[in-house]
């Protein structure tokens, strides 16, 4: 008989390319992984992998295998899924993804509420990107991730998966408190200055959003500072290095020697919940998705 998690370790490399990318999806050492293979040879008696270099490829038995694989695992998920409707109790294990800003503005909210009223649920979750989110869930690496798109960047659904609005994320321009903006109570975009801005990495979602919003307004951006967390923006704006685009939510008290200035009209992200649809009769992903949108009214 098949062992599913070596079905799964299979499946993963098949989908990721590698042992190492598999055992990080699954939150695995890469060892536990070629065990799980060699394990998965001996019970089928076939050869699954071969020596590509430093890596590995898969045989023709191994896709072969590995097809099956994501549809006996996908089976197996509709299976516990409709088990647990019929049960109604929200329980098992829920893995949650959530995007930096929403994980500290919304998750621990939403995670104290669920561990308060569903103690029996076995609730992780992980900090990620959207674009990995949105891989992941789609894989069945995740439950249910908390996602973003902006204005100019309307975020495209896969099939199977469903969606449901927390809030909308309003920004405003940060300036440090010398800044000539830093005593206006409003901006426009024409408003903006064309130099000396601090960004997220180039590629981003906010990046690209900063980009458009200057070049709209007709001014050519000049990034100054490159810096993942917003935090760190906001500190380097008020060391004077610069100005940024700053959401409101998880922002906190803004230091010292900063200005957040709302723009008009105003600027904003959508902030979703997301989640496979076959997954949607299970309580604890209903559970979840409650909480996340009382934590959001509160954010």
């Amino acid at each position: 008989m098949l062992d599913l998690n070596r079905l799964k370790a299979l499946h993963a490399v098949a989908v990721y390319g590698s042992v190492a990318a598999a055992a990080e999806a699954l939150m695995v050492t890469p060892s536990a992984i070629s065990q799980q293979l060699a394990k998965l040879e001996r019970e089928t008696g076939a050869v699954l992998v071969e020596r590509n270099g430093r890596g590995v490829k898969l045989t023709d038995a191994a896709g072969l295998l590995a097809d099956h694989a994501e549809k006996i695992l996908a089976l197996v998920e509709t299976a516990e899924a409709d088990f647990e409707a019929l049960r109604g109790a929200v329980v098992g294990r829920l893995v949650l993804a959530a995007f930096p800003t929403a994980a500290r503005g919304i998750m621990p909210q939403a995670l104290a509420m669920i561990k308060q009223q569903h103690p029996d649920l076995d609730v992780v979750m992980y900090e990620r990107e959207p674009e990995r989110q949105m891989r992941e869930v789609t894989r069945g690496e995740i439950d249910l991730a908390v996602v973003q798109d902006w204005m100019n960047r309307p975020m495209a659904i896969p099939d199977g998966l469903s969606r449901a609005p927390l809030l909308d994320d309003i920004a405003d321009v940060a300036v440090p408190a010398g800044h000539p903006l830093a005593d206006k109570r409003e901006v426009e975009l024409a408003d903006l200055p064309g130099e000396g801005w601090i960004s997220g990495s180039s590629g981003t979602v906010c990046h690209d959003f900063l980009m458009f919003l200057l070049r709209s307004a007709e001014k050519e951006p000049k990034i100054v500072c490159m810096a993942e967390e917003y935090p760190t923006q906001l500190a380097l704006v008020a060391a004077g290095h610069g100005c940024a685009l700053i959401p409101r939510l998880g922002r906190g008290q803004l230091p010292e020697g900063v200005r957040a200035i709302p723009v008009v009209p105003r600027l904003q992200r959508r902030i979703y919940a997301l989640w496979r649809t076959d997954a949607a009769r299970r309580p604890a992903i209903r559970a979840a998705v409650d909480a996340l949108m009382r934590a959001a009214c509160a954010a």
